[in-house]
């Protein structure tokens, strides 16, 4: 009995030291990185190359990566002396060389005495997805999950063993879920039976996705009739899902259409609505706030580079300003020699329109201006299956502020509650002592003095040139006239409308066809409603 105690306890030793021994093997994954990166050098074919590619994967060290990523950039070579392995960079007759797995300074090298490791795009495709499989073994959840997602696209039938181990050690859900989704892509892409394929099918179909539906669409030729049916089932159920999204990216695409149109015409409604004025140079107006922005810019980059992210939050109060201004003189020098005579007003500021236009090829070229986007604007993201730019958030939100800070004007200010008053009863308003040639004027530089700040916000998802205004002063007046004259409700409303109607209208008649339907349909509405949504009530409006 002693005796088979102390034999299975020697056997027990021996097996632990057996483990101690192997252990550091296991955990490597595949030996030691250096010897594998040593038999890229003398590859005769691209398999022995593609090869070597997995094995240097199947390591799982890390610094692979850097040998992987300077062999699909076409920097990695070997010395034909000795057949060592090094990254070189560089042009000419002799080249800065880099340890392959450190990127350590390795000195320079004569190009004639190295030659490249060759490859093709299938090893590129192995690159990729050895990548793919280092980046997973990294202890940063969020790195793992990057690699994880965009496995799914690249997932190969050999790698289905190496995801196996990866979901069976993975702690997150959401990364688990990532590998299992492409371990089912890859599972679709090889022989297993049908059963197998079929559970993949339907993990492939909850992804939900149109990369799950390309993997569907391929699956639906298959000569099971189960999983031909299970694979045509799940892409017509993500079909569905896409629409829908789809729907919502055209909503997006109309609230942000809208929110412009809102910008270029808000101005144009308190000055249409109180003074009555057709105003052809309201464009002009905008395209002033547009080039004062690119001018804060040009002295930015020139004198403070630093300030640049403020850039727009200093243009603000300046284009306000250097547009209103422009609206006082236009008032003052013109406009009020017009009342009562809309047809040579139209003319008068059509002329001033050009005027202006002109003016500024003069100052600043007939071409284009690059006006840039702060980094708080720059980018986008995803929500679901819709992409929204970081720019034309800002500009909705932007354009919603400005609306409020407008209300906030005419309802609590003292100049706003006579403007109210002018716009309801002119004369009633005169002979209860407002002046109205002042509320005229202050009124006409506040709607230009708005749309400058609209030219600030323009300038950043369009082009700045002196024919800016021209594309938004039409649709700003179909705004204007479908809300209501002179009312900001309405203006809100008709802009978003206007908005997702040309942009549910684009994809079936195309952009131009879209505005003259959006046209059409403004004339019909106003046979039935000549005052738009939202008629303002009062004697004077009501004559």
């Amino acid at each position: 009995m002693p005796s088979r105690l102390s034999t299975l306890l020697l056997r027990l030793f021996a097996g632990l030291i057996l483990l101690a021994a192997t252990a550091p093997a296991a955990f490597a994954q595949g030996g030691d990185p250096r010897a594998v990166v040593a038999d890229f050098a003398g590859k005769k074919s691209f398999d022995e190359t593609e090869a070597t590619v997995k094995a240097l994967a199947a390591t799982g060290d890390p610094s692979a990566a850097t040998t992987l990523r300077a062999l699909a950039d076409g920097e990695l070579y070997f010395r034909k002396t000795d057949g060592a392995v090094l990254i070189a960079r560089g042009s000419g007759s002799a080249l800065q060389t880099f340890d392959p797995l450190t990127g350590e300074a390795a000195g320079t090298e004569a190009k004639a005495a190295l030659e490249k490791v060759r490859i093709k795009n299938s090893i590129r495709t192995s690159v990729n997805a050895a990548l793919g499989s280092l980046t997973l073994s990294s202890p940063d959840p969020a790195r793992r999950l990057s690699a994880a997602t965009g496995l799914f696209a690249n997932a190969a039938p050999e790698q289905i063993e190496m995801l196996d181990g990866m979901i069976a050690k993975e702690g997150d859900p959401a990364i688990r879920s990532r590998l299992e989704e492409a371990r089912a892509g890859a599972m679709l892409k090889s022989d297993r039976p049908p059963g197998e394929k079929l559970a993949a099918a339907k993990t492939v179909a909850a992804r939900g996705d149109r990369a799950a539906l390309v993997a569907l669409t391929a699956l639906a030729a298959s000569p099971d009739p189960a999983l031909a049916k299970a694979a045509n089932d799940g892409a017509a159920a993500i079909q569905q899902r896409i629409a829908l999204w789809g729907a919502g990216q055209n909503v997006w695409y109309g609230l942000s259409l809208g929110s412009v149109l809102l910008l270029a015409a808000i101005g144009l409604a308190i000055t249409f609505g109180v003074m009555g004025v057709i105003n052809m140079a309201h464009g002009e107006m905008v395209m002033l706030g547009a080039y004062t922005t690119f001018a804060v810019q040009e002295l930015i980059r020139t004198h403070a580079p630093q300030l640049f992210d403020w850039s727009l939050a200093i243009t603000l109060p300046l284009a306000f300003l250097v547009a209103g201004f422009a609206g006082l003189v236009i008032e003052r020098g013109l406009i009020r020699f017009l009342y009562g005579r809309p047809l040579e007003t139209l003319l008068a500021t059509y002329g001033v329109s050009l005027i202006l236009q002109q003016a500024v090829r003069t100052l600043f070229g007939p071409t284009n201006r690059e006006v840039g986007n702060p980094a708080w604007m720059s980018g986008a993201f995803e929500v679901g299956m819709m992409q929204v730019t970081w720019n034309r958030l800002w500009i909705i939100v932007f354009a919603l502020g400005l609306f409020a800070g407008l209300l906030a004007v005419l309802n609590r200010t003292s100049l706003g509650l006579r403007m109210r008053a002018v716009t309801q009863n002119r004369r009633m308003a005169a002979a209860m002592g407002i002046r109205t040639p002042w509320v005229d004027a202050m009124t006409f530089a506040l709607g230009s003095g708005i749309a400058g700040i609209a030219g600030v916000a323009l300038s950043q998802i369009d082009n700045v040139s002196p024919d800016l205004g021209q594309g938004y002063i039409i649709d700003s007046f179909m705004v204007v006239v479908f809300g209501g004259v002179g009312n900001l409700w309405g203006t809100l409303v008709g802009a978003m409308t206007l908005g997702v109607v040309n942009k549910f209208l684009e994809p079936f008649a195309g952009a131009v066809i879209g505005k003259i339907a959006v046209l059409v349909l403004i004339i019909l509405f106003i046979q039935k409603r000549p005052r738009g949504l939202f008629a303002l009530k009062g004697r004077f409006v009501e004559a």
